[in-house]
């Protein structure tokens, strides 16, 4: 028996429609990626509109009524003023446009001028796989390089990243997770983009207003909306699994103090690799 004192890194399996056998040792399969640093609207998380406008609604009852009192007043006022009466159907609809800006981009973006397609680039980050089994990356357009398809230089805007330019329409907000965080020069790109696209209104924000729950706040919401509602300590911890981080001080604001924090300034951190990301960042708690 030999123990080599050393256990290496775990992931629970997941389910993937497989494609093709091409090898011996090489199965091919059907892959969804999650863009990192970015979320955008919903437009399945929580069902139709009105099945998922009667979840906030029963969350705001909550909110309201004590059920939820686990959570700090100041959050509770702050989610109560945002779920109004078309709260779910200003988010699936902001989702659903998301969705058409990001298909349309995609398919002018990887036509070559002489009409042929592209393949896509995709640029993995150090937490490679999330919870739901998707490849957590970064997404942009292939050039194959040579005389056909050069590679443009790196400040060319035909090498931005799909993340990047979703970020700067509007149509998703800044979410950086810990630790898939990119390189500084990429970092601060990516926060200028977002606190302008944040600041000018434009995409999602432009149509639907400010006030639009982030796919975050929703998701979140929709969780503490669950119709058989067993225990609300559990639906609370189910709903806040992140600690935000305020970029513009490096300080932590815990658990429920993300809505003080302007959205393109939030950096989170789940609860299971904080004391990990407290020795390896520079924050304060």
């Amino acid at each position: 028996m030999i123990n080599l004192g050393f256990v290496g890194p775990s992931r629970p399996a997941n389910d993937y429609k497989l494609t093709d056998v091409v090898d011996g040792d090489t199965p091919k399969i059907e892959m969804s990626v999650r863009m990192v640093s970015i979320d955008t609207p919903e437009t399945h998380f929580g069902g139709t509109p009105a099945t998922a406008q009667a979840a906030l609604e029963r969350t705001k009852a909550r909110l309201q009524d004590g059920t939820y009192d686990a959570i700090p007043e100041h959050l509770r006022e702050y989610l109560i003023s945002r779920i109004t009466p078309n709260a779910a159907d200003h988010h699936i609809t902001a989702g659903q446009l998301a969705a058409e800006a990001h298909k349309t981009m995609v398919k002018t973006r990887l036509t070559r001028p002489d009409g042929t397609q592209r393949k896509l680039a995709v640029v993995a980050t150090g937490e490679l796989v999330e919870n739901h089994g998707r490849l957590l990356a970064y997404t942009a357009p292939w050039f194959a390089g040579g005389p056909s398809d050069p590679l443009p230089p790196r400040d060319d805007p035909q090498r931005r990243t799909f993340n990047l330019d979703l970020l700067s329409l509007g149509w998703a907000a800044s979410f950086l997770i810990y630790p898939s965080i990119p390189p500084s020069f990429d970092l601060n790109l990516m926060l200028d983009e977002a606190e302008v696209a944040w600041e000018q209104k434009r995409g999602a924000w432009a149509q639907f207003g400010p006030e639009l729950l982030l796919g975050y706040e929703y998701r979140a919401c929709v969780k503490l909306g669950v119709k058989d509602l067993k225990n609300p300590a559990e639906a609370v911890a189910n709903a806040y699994e992140r600690v935000c981080v305020d970029l513009r001080t490096l300080t932590e604001v815990g658990l429920y103090g993300y809505h003080q924090v302007p959205p393109p300034n939030r950096l989170w951190i789940w609860q299971r690799d904080l004391e990990q990301a407290r020795k390896d960042l520079p924050i304060k708690h």
